[in-house]
């Protein structure tokens, strides 16, 4: 019983259906995040601190990468 179980999960997880979260929500959001982000650190530039932007732009730009992959 418990092995029947077990492989309607695995099943589950391979079938194609409608995201749980609901669509292009998740994008918009990632958009919003990415160009407030961006502004930080354009304006962290802009005031001299260039190591502290240009990380902030490095570390910031994996997250995204990594979000939108979705891990």
């Amino acid at each position: 019983m418990r092995a029947e179980d077990d492989f309607r999960l695995w099943e589950r997880e391979l079938e194609k259906g409608p995201p749980l979260g609901g669509g292009r929500g998740g994008a918009r959001g990632m958009l919003l995040v990415a160009a407030l982000t961006a502004a930080g650190c354009g304006a962290l530039i802009t005031m001299g601190q260039v190591g502290l932007g240009t990380a902030g732009l490095i570390l910031s730009s994996l997250v995204l990468l990594l979000w939108r992959v979705g891990m």
